[in-house]
């Protein structure tokens, strides 16, 4: 899994049958200072991410493995909606503090 935070959402009309109803978001990934990187991907959303949101990002054959959903076209799911992430006892996100500003 890869740490990633919520940019955008991506609208697609017309898709694949197995893809109805899935939400797809833009997420930029993180590095282990906290800061995004410049790499961007789309994922599948199931878990009612929102923009800002720093969220875990399951990428290929695992982003498949939930029961049922084996067939989807996805190469990246949010798996997760991330409360804290601290690195040698130093705070890099915290949930609470971002939604006050």
């Amino acid at each position: 899994m890869q740490i990633a935070k919520v940019r955008g959402t991506v609208v697609s009309t017309h898709k694949a049958p197995s893809m109805t109803g899935v939400k797809l978001l833009l997420v930029q990934f993180m590095d282990e200072q906290g800061q995004p990187i410049p790499k961007y991907e789309v994922a599948g959303d199931t878990v009612g991410a929102g923009i800002n949101e720093w969220v875990l990002v399951s990428r290929g054959g695992a982003a498949r493995t939930e029961s049922g959903k084996e067939n989807r076209p996805l190469d990246a799911m949010i798996v997760g909606i991330i409360d804290t992430v601290s690195v040698d006892n130093r705070s890099l996100y915290s949930k609470k503090v971002a939604e006050r500003f």
